[in-house]
């Protein structure tokens, strides 16, 4: 419901909230290896961009100091 009331306010206003995330990406000892940056409207679609781009490395995903979530490799054990 509340991502209904942005947009609704968003289609009132012309404006959207967009918000800065900072994508890390680790390497095999969970040290960061490179960083972006990356804008979403929201936590759930910051994840799914940073799912796309894991490139077969594990991922954090930070909103300003804000940790958000770790996105990791599957291992089928």
């Amino acid at each position: 419901m509340a991502a209904r009331n942005v947009a609704s306010a968003a289609a009132k206003t012309g404006l959207w909230n967009v918000v800065s995330y900072r994508l890390y990406g680790l390497d095999g000892v969970d040290k960061v290896a490179s960083a972006v940056w990356i804008e979403a409207d929201d936590d759930e679609t910051a994840i799914e961009m940073a799912q796309e781009k894991m490139d077969g490395r594990s991922l954090e995903l930070w909103q300003g100091k804000r940790f958000v979530a770790r996105i990791g490799l599957r291992q089928d054990d």
